[in-house]
């Protein structure tokens, strides 16, 4: 048994300093969590109904255990409150609102009530400390840290980091590095986040931004902000590329971050375990800067399909397997590092596909527009790919091709709009043939060949087009897909009419209900009006295809 007064008033407040000193809180913080635990430990001695409270003077140590009591005009609490009147009988000066405070002795803390103390006191200190971490590393992420590993259980190291922990999951960790209890690491705090059991600081040595910091601290130019780094992309523990650019045309980016006999970039190999680094000197020409990235692969020819995000590299056969690296390494990171989807072909896959190309457009050329080979293959020359290109292009751009004439031009045009009327027509007797509703026909953007590919698929009604997802329907047209945008204004547009009753009373204010639509004046069905929208759909999409990719 021992009693709060056996501890000298001094030793509590130097055990107080002790405890905040070792664990890097404020002294406040102890004291704060030891006069709850006392406090705590005279509730369950007096009874825990009562509102006992504990005091620690902070200049002599002395503890001081009371109870308090709100002085209120009606009693809902008889251990915690009482009424004017009782307080009037015993001590004056107290109003309504008040607390009067008695004194208690001191208690005896029992072996139990020791135990309790002591674990409200550890377990404030744990909340005061977990608090402490967290404001001193909420605003670190993006650094790189040095730390002592702690322990490792399963790949999971948990790092000292002097005034906090961090732990770096398995996938964070370079792969075949062993760390061990007690080895120094330096590693990149990537996020700080407050979780239930506590605040945790995640680390990582494979993040892309790790590499990034390091080239920082080993390149005075980089950390001077001199050169930039644009962009980082890593296979971590095998290679990497990251991409730099000068702002001093005095300063060769890539030679800086080489260093002296490679100085600078083999202490950053070293620390990666020897991670294999391609420095690229960056360029605002798409074309250039994937040319770069591809390195040490030679590459003859770039075409860029800005609509689709995708560019294609053309190699010399010999070059294939290093643009492509084992494993597809090379031109996966050149593509990381770029932003874009790379497809790598040789020239003599380039050759057969254009001549595959050609020819099938040639055949599209000579038997819709009724044309010998050699206007067929003057066309595809030129750059058209389709009928409605042909169709709908102003007839100078025509007439300037070698062998033609404003003629010529004007009789091509007529041809293709010919063509194209009269497969339109196909296509509309075929959707009606298979069910599809006028109320399909009508949303904007639907042509009539999507129409009868609808119906092929059983999509014949608003609700069954209405139901699809987005990907759903580019699917579904495979090459002649329309852009996800395009797709989610479809599929948006065939749901309208799911929310029109809850804008019904809104809209019978503004307009009678019995009043005829501009669609019911006209006279016109829906199907009328979207063959005749459908020249203007033709050429939207004539100058959309001949403006989606540009070659270089």
């Amino acid at each position: 048994m021992m009693e709060t007064t056996a501890l000298s008033r001094t030793e509590l407040l130097q055990v107080a300093e002790a405890v905040a000193r070792e664990k890097s809180i404020e002294r406040e913080e102890v004291l704060d969590a030891m006069e709850q635990a006392i406090g705590k430990a005279g509730r369950a001695k007096y009874g825990h109904e009562h509102d006992i409270r504990a005091e620690i003077d902070r200049r002599t140590g002395e503890i001081h255990l009371r109870r308090f009591r709100e002085v209120v005009e009606e009693i809902e609490n008889e251990f915690t409150q009482m009424t004017i009147e009782e307080v009037d009988a015993r001590e004056s000066g107290l109003g309504v609102g008040d607390f009067l405070i008695e004194d208690l002795p001191p208690i005896d803390l029992g072996r139990i009530a020791a135990q309790t103390a002591k674990q409200v006191i550890v377990q404030k200190v744990r909340e005061a400390e977990r608090q402490r971490q967290y404001e001193e590393f909420k605003d670190r992420a993006g650094e790189i840290v040095n730390g002592i590993v702690k322990r490792n259980e399963f790949g999971n190291v948990t790092v000292d980091l002097g005034r906090g922990e961090g732990l770096m999951r398995r996938d964070e960790s370079l792969p075949r590095e062993a760390l061990r209890t007690g080895d120094r690491v330096r590693s990149y705090i990537f996020d700080v986040r407050e979780e239930l059991r506590g605040p945790q600081i995640f680390l990582s040595r494979t993040h892309p931004q790790f590499m990034a910091m390091l080239f920082a601290q080993e390149v005075p130019e980089i950390y001077d902000s001199i050169i930039e780094i644009k962009s980082v992309a890593r296979d971590p523990g095998s290679r990497a590329k990251i991409a730099v650019i000068s702002h001093d045309s005095s300063i060769d980016p890539v030679g800086a971050c080489v260093g002296m006999r490679g100085s600078r970039v083999q202490a950053v190999v070293s620390e990666l375990q020897g991670e294999k680094i391609d420095i690229i000197p960056w360029s605002p020409d798409t074309a250039t800067f994937v040319v770069n990235a591809l390195a040490p692969a030679e590459v003859t020819k770039v075409v860029i399909d800005e609509d689709q995000g995708r560019i294609e590299v053309v190699v010399p056969d010999d070059q294939l397997s290093l643009a492509i690296g084992r494993r597809g390494q090379n031109v996966r990171l050149a593509s990381q590092l770029s932003g874009w989807e790379i497809d790598i072909l040789t020239e003599d896959e380039e050759s057969r596909r254009r001549q595959e190309e050609m020819r099938s457009r040639s055949e599209l050329f000579i038997e819709a527009l009724d044309v010998d080979d050699v206007i067929a293959h003057l066309l595809v020359a030129e750059g058209f790919t389709t009928l409605e290109q042909v169709a709908f292009v102003p007839i100078a751009e025509l007439a300037e091709i070698e062998g033609f004439d404003e003629d010529v031009a004007e009789e091509l045009r007529a041809r293709g709009r010919g063509f194209l009327e009269e497969q339109d027509r196909r296509f509309e007797e075929e959707r009606r043939e298979l069910g599809v509703s006028d109320d399909l026909a009508a949303i904007e953007g639907v042509s009539p060949s999507m129409l009868v590919l609808f119906g092929r698929n059983n999509i014949k009604t608003l609700d069954d087009l209405g139901d699809l997802a987005s990907d759903e329907l580019i699917e579904m047209f495979a090459d002649n897909a329309p852009q996800p945008e395009v797709a989610d204004k479809i599929i948006m547009a065939a749901r309208a009419h799911w929310f029109e009753g809850e804008d019904q009373d809104e809209d019978q204010g503004e307009t009678g209900p019995d009043e005829p639509s501009d669609e019911e004046e006209s006279g016109d069905e829906p199907g009328e009006a979207a063959e005749a929208a459908a020249p203007e759909a033709h050429q939207e999409a004539a100058e959309a295809e001949k403006l989606g990719s540009t070659e270089v």
